[in-house]
């Protein structure tokens, strides 16, 4: 994954990480992935539904140190 598939959304909080998420995807190409990091607690709940509502798959969903990290492939 290159630099350019990674967002970094430390420090914003709902709705900007979801937000911010839908208007990267819409540059990548379908099958791209983007690996997006937050701090905000809500995103574990909000990043898999908003996956789910728009029909990206969720590949991978963890937490790291002060917040959580996300692998997207774009639908």
């Amino acid at each position: 994954m290159s630099d350019s598939d990674a967002l970094d959304l430390r420090g914003l909080k709902c709705p900007l990480p979801v937000m911010r998420t839908r208007k990267h995807l819409r540059d990548l190409a379908i099958g791209a992935r983007l690996r997006i990091e937050t701090t905000d607690p809500l995103a574990a709940i909000d990043i898999p539904h908003f996956c789910l509502e728009d029909g990206h798959r969720l590949v991978s969903s963890q937490p790291i140190e002060g917040g959580h990290s996300f692998v997207i492939e774009k639908a």
